[in-house]
């Protein structure tokens, strides 16, 4: 099969869209050896593509001085990646994220990761955006196929985009394989490195609304009541800038509570050191309250870790009995949970072991198999 992929992303890794075909892309080569793909960009990712001759890339233009920006991007969704697929002869479209294009000559394939605009009233942003989601989400019903990340995420688009069953995929993604455990040495060193403390519970992921870090903060007071500063609360990645609704600045929650103390920022932390902070952790706290996929969960555990999270959407889905689940806005279950596990080393063993049991079921080989299938399927169609 000829794929052509809408490889907007394709050079922007830190980008959830980008992290996804970084490791989709090898994984489908190795699976099929009758792959070849073209990977469609308005930018020059020549040397993105020198690692295998079966990925082709294709450069197109846009009307437009920023190939960056929002205009340019609407132009090469909709119009310059169909027109390519069609030049290309493709067999199959795939666009791997919500962006997929409203007319097509070709089967399309849309990976939908999460419906955050539709689902979260506060994620929805002014009337641009607002059109911009309408237009996507009319796109990805006439897809001929879709695919889920989660079967919550299935559950959503079932609802708001009203497609058939029979035109959505569930295809779990999967950690990265540098996620694993990391030796005693290395883990020091990354403590040294971002001057952590021995002990620590650890967050790592976004600071918007729906990451819920607010009630992680809250629920820390009862934790450092009764251990004191045994185990600061280390919050990875960059902080708000300021505070607001949108993204609370969980330091300026921690100062109204009196534990600033008691909370370590190390700022951003490079994609390298990330195994080594999980596995530097006591235990990983993940909060959130919406996620399509929930990626830093199965991170944790692959690297030992572990893991405290919510109840909410795709996360007990993957997490299975391996974590402990709480309420998302339930600050004291997060608090019972957490102080449970600090002081029993027994189930801290126990749930690292439950921990890499389940992340053995989530592999991008398998997600590339799958990925494959519905290739296939779509052309069958």
């Amino acid at each position: 099969m000829h794929i052509a992929i809408n490889a907007w992303f394709l050079d922007n890794p830190s980008v959830g869209s980008g992290q996804y075909l970084k490791y989709l892309l090898p994984a489908l080569l190795d699976d099929s050896e009758s792959l070849t793909i073209s990977l469609v960009s308005n930018r020059n990712i020549d040397h993105l593509t020198a690692s295998s001759m079966r990925l082709k890339p294709v450069l197109v233009s846009t009307p437009f001085a920023n190939p960056s920006s929002n205009l340019a991007k609407l132009w090469f969704e909709q119009i310059s990646f169909p027109h390519a697929c069609h030049q290309l002869q493709a067999d199959v479209a795939h666009v791997p994220y919500f962006g997929s294009p409203f007319f097509t000559t070709i089967p399309t394939v849309v990976t939908v990761h999460d419906l955050i605009p539709l689902v979260l009233p506060a994620y929805r942003g002014g009337v641009r955006v607002r059109l911009y989601t309408a237009l996507v989400a009319q796109a990805a019903s006439r897809a001929s196929l879709i695919m889920a990340d989660s079967k919550a995420s299935q559950t959503d688009i079932l609802a708001r985009l009203r497609v058939d069953t029979e035109q959505i995929k569930t295809v779990y993604l999967a950690p990265a394989p540098h996620f694993r455990l990391v030796e005693a040495e290395m883990v020091s060193q990354v403590k040294a490195k971002y001057n952590l403390p021995d002990r620590f519970i650890l967050y790592v992921g976004g600071y918007d609304l729906r990451k819920n870090v607010s009630t992680l903060v809250q629920a820390y007071v009862g934790v450092s009541e009764m251990l004191g500063n045994d185990y600061p609360l280390v919050l990875a990645g960059r902080l708000p800038k300021q505070d607001s609704s949108f993204f609370p600045d969980p330091i300026s929650v921690a100062k109204q509570l009196g534990i600033e103390g008691h909370i370590v920022t190390p700022g951003w932390i490079a994609e390298e050191d990330l195994p080594a902070l999980y596995s530097a952790a006591h235990l990983f706290v993940y909060p959130s309250y919406y996620e399509g996929f929930g990626l830093p969960v199965l991170e944790a555990m692959a690297c030992g870790t572990p893991v405290i999270t919510s109840t909410s959407t795709s996360l007990p889905e993957l997490s299975g009995s391996a974590a402990c689940l709480v309420e998302a806005h339930h600050a004291d279950q997060l608090t019972a949970a957490m102080l449970q596990i600090l002081q029993n080393e027994q189930l801290v063993q126990y749930m690292i072991q439950q921990g890499l049991t389940q992340v053995q079921r989530f592999s991008w080989t398998e997600t590339a198999r799958q990925t494959v299938a519905v290739y296939r399927t779509s052309l069958e169609r």
